[in-house]
C-alpha cells in the first residue's frame, strides 16, 4: 500500500518554517548570516580540541561496536565515557543547554 501515489494530494507543510527552531528559520533565511555561521563553524570544528574530542569518541565506539544500534558514547561531567541513547545525547545542548549527566 506504500507504493501507491494518490493525486491530487499535497503536502500544505512543504516548503514552510512548522516545526523548526528560531535560530534555523533565521538562518534559513538570511544567506549572509548563515555563510558568516557556516564559516565560523567550519573554523572552530578544525582545531585540534575538537579533532581530539571527535577521535575519542569515535575510537570508544569503534572499541564498543557501537555501529547501528541507536547509541552513542557520550562525554559526561567527570569525564568518562559512557553509552547513551543518541537522540538523548544529541539533544542536550538544544533545550536552554540542560545537562543531563
Amino acid at each position: 500500500m506504500r507504493d501507491v501515489i494518490v493525486l491530487g494530494m499535497r503536502n500544505k507543510l512543504a516548503g514552510k518554517y512548522t516545526g523548526k527552531s528560531e535560530s534555523s528559520r533565521y538562518y534559513a533565511t538570511n544567506a549572509e548570516a548563515r555563510r558568516k555561521k557556516n564559516a565560523y563553524n567550519k573554523r572552530y570544528h578544525a582545531t585540534e580540541d575538537r579533532k581530539e574530542y571527535r577521535a575519542e569518541l569515535n575510537a570508544a565506539n569503534r572499541k564498543m561496536g557501537r555501529k547501528g544500534d541507536g547509541k552513542d558514547a557520550s562525554h559526561t561531567r567527570a569525564g568518562a565515557i559512557v553509552l547513551e541513547q543518541a537522540a538523548r545525547n544529541r539533544a542536550r545542548n538544544g533545550s536552554g543547554g540542560r545537562r543531563l549527566l
